[in-house]
């Protein structure tokens, strides 16, 4: 008789077609963002596949500025009311080097294309996991939740943000796991996030009279060196979760991601702005953090620059040993042949939605961070498979026994 373990990945092994055909479909809608392209398109798209699997899709219409696309959040359930496994991707992608990246390409095993890695795969594998644990335990004692969202690449303002604010992820939730690709570790902390656009104001004048005129760059570089200062301060700060390598222990300031200013080299410039992005660590306080930055900003200005700041995000962790990240961790060593590590993830994931509010929470997919913005990404289809049967047995394991 044919075990569990068996009949799932059996099962999957059957539906692999439909989850490479829903990933190429997926890859050829240009979801860019910035600027949030083409969310109405993968809306219809996932909508599409999820009846044809057979479940019901939910469309959660979200709020969006009125110079702004709307955005849209689908949501899927199978199993009973409560409580639920959260399985949560997200479909927008950054933008592309060339458009070829929107045409997939299937070459030695592996699917090449923009977002097949971050993450419009694990999307193909969080919806056939899902279908495959309900077919395989109907007695499920509770449901596994999908949830399909935008705006993950800009911060999630107009995605997981309002899900979370109104209330609708969480309802007993007892975890939930992203499959953003990892490189084989399971990440159960990120960092946080304060991202700031800083502009300094001057005085235009011609060079010839430059006594007429207030250096707006003069301005800017009195606080890029305070920043400076402060950034060695922050560099001495590292993390007690585990990362590799070493240097990605420090916490981190980034200056002067964009740089702009002037109207011509022989003009005193007016205006000239930069960003700043501080990527805190979990131990470290957003309040605390963005209180730092903004005292070193005013104590170099000398007149008041204009601050913008468009991404502010908590640090989050959930523990290695719940029950939720042990199930994961066993069915990954068990159809990976190797035990994963538990690691702080480089980045910002949406796993915080769910841990800030005490939900154990885990990324963990089959795509590789090393080609995952780059200009030619790609996932390699076995793994989605296999990282389908373990999210699979995952639910299954957290939802076969009363919680």
């Amino acid at each position: 008789m044919a075990s569990l373990r068996d009949e799932v990945t059996g099962k999957l092994k059957a539906c692999r077609p439909q989850m490479e055909s829903f990933l190429a479909r997926l890859v050829q809608i240009k979801s860019e963002n910035p600027p949030g392209n083409h969310y109405t398109d993968c809306r219809d798209l996932i909508c599409d596949e999820i009846t044809r699997a057979g479940l019901d899709p939910i469309v959660r219409e979200l709020e969006a500025p009125s110079s702004q696309e709307r955005t849209y959040a689908v949501q899927t359930f199978v199993g009973n009311a409560k409580p639920v496994v959260y399985f949560h991707g997200h479909y927008d992608v950054v933008p592309v080097f060339t458009a070829q990246q929107f045409t997939p390409e299937i070459k030695n095993g592996k699917m090449f294309g923009r977002g097949t890695a971050d993450m419009k795969a694990g999307l193909a594998l969080m919806l056939y996991a899902a279908k495959v644990a309900s077919e395989c335990t109907p007695s499920l004692k509770g449901r596994i939740g999908l949830t399909f969202v935008p705006d993950e690449e800009t911060g999630g303002a107009r995605g997981s943000q309002l899900l979370r604010d109104h209330g609708i992820l969480v309802a007993d939730a007892i975890a939930m796991f992203t499959p953003e690709p990892t490189s084989g570790r399971i990440f159960n902390a990120s960092r946080g996030a304060i991202s700031m656009k800083i502009t300094t104001h001057g005085k235009a004048a011609h060079v010839g009279e430059h006594y007429r005129g207030v250096s707006a760059f003069d301005e800017m570089h009195a606080i890029v060196n305070r920043l400076i200062e402060l950034r060695s301060e922050i560099a001495k700060r590292e993390t007690d979760f585990p990362i590799s390598p070493a240097a990605a222990r420090q916490s981190i300031l980034l200056i002067g991601g964009t740089v702009q200013g002037g109207t011509n080299f022989n003009c005193v410039p007016e205006q000239c702005s930069f960003t700043v992005d501080r990527r805190f660590n979990p131990e470290e306080s957003l309040e605390a953090e963005e209180q730092a930055l903004l005292d070193a900003i005013h104590s170099a200005a000398k007149n008041s620059p204009s601050i913008e700041i468009f991404q502010r995000a908590p640090g989050s962790a959930s523990s290695s040993d719940s029950k939720p990240a042990r199930a994961l961790a066993k069915n990954a060593a068990i159809t990976l042949g190797e035990q994963p590590a538990f690691e702080m993830g480089p980045g910002l994931f949406e796993t915080r939605f769910y841990s800030q509010l005490g939900i154990p929470a885990y990324a963990f997919g089959p795509g590789l961070l090393s080609v995952a913005h780059g200009p030619n990404e790609y996932v390699d289809l076995n793994l989605v498979e296999r990282y389908a049967a373990i999210y699979a047995l995952t639910a299954i394991d957290l939802l076969t026994k009363a919680q």
